[in-house]
C-alpha cells in the first residue's frame, strides 16, 4: 500500500511542478513593460519589447499607400516619439486620441518600430435624448 501512496505523491508532485512552470513562462513571456512617452525616452531600450501609452500628435500621421501602417508621433504632454508602425490600422485611430504601440526602438533612427497598435475607447459616453416618449 505505501509503495502506490509513493509513486501517487511522487507524481501529482511532478504534474504540480510541471504546471507550475508553464505559469510561470508564460507571464514572462507575455510580460511587457508598460510605460508614458518620457519613460521610454529615458529608458531607449533597443532590446526589449516595449509598451508605450501617448497621445497621436496632430497633423503627424501619415498612412501607408496600402494602408497597412503609418507613421506618426505620440506625445505625454512633456516629449513625443516618433512611431513607424506596420499592420493593420484599427478604425479608432485618429489624431489627438490615447494609443498604446507595442515594439522596439530602432538604434540607427531612434524611431520606435511598433507591431501592436491599440486605440482606446472614448472614456465618456452620453446618454441619447428620447424623442417623443412619455411615460
Amino acid at each position: 500500500m505505501k509503495n502506490k501512496q509513493a509513486k501517487f505523491i511522487i507524481g501529482a508532485v511532478v504534474v504540480i511542478a510541471s504546471i507550475s512552470y508553464l505559469i510561470y513562462a508564460g507571464i514572462q513571456e507575455t510580460s511587457v513593460y508598460y510605460l508614458t512617452v518620457s519613460e521610454a525616452q529615458a529608458m531607449n531600450e533597443t532590446r526589449e519589447d516595449l509598451r508605450i501609452e501617448g497621445n497621436v500628435v496632430a497633423g503627424s500621421i501619415q498612412k501607408a499607400a496600402n494602408a497597412l501602417g503609418a507613421d506618426f508621433k505620440i506625445t505625454d504632454s512633456k516629449n513625443s516619439i516618433a512611431i513607424k508602425y506596420h499592420g493593420t490600422i484599427p478604425d479608432m485611430f485618429a489624431e489627438d486620441i490615447d494609443v498604446v504601440v507595442q515594439g522596439k526602438f530602432d538604434p540607427a533612427s531612434g524611431v520606435f518600430k511598433a507591431h501592436t497598435l491599440l486605440t482606446s475607447c472614448p472614456s465618456k459616453y452620453e446618454a441619447s435624448e428620447r424623442v417623443g416618449t412619455k411615460a
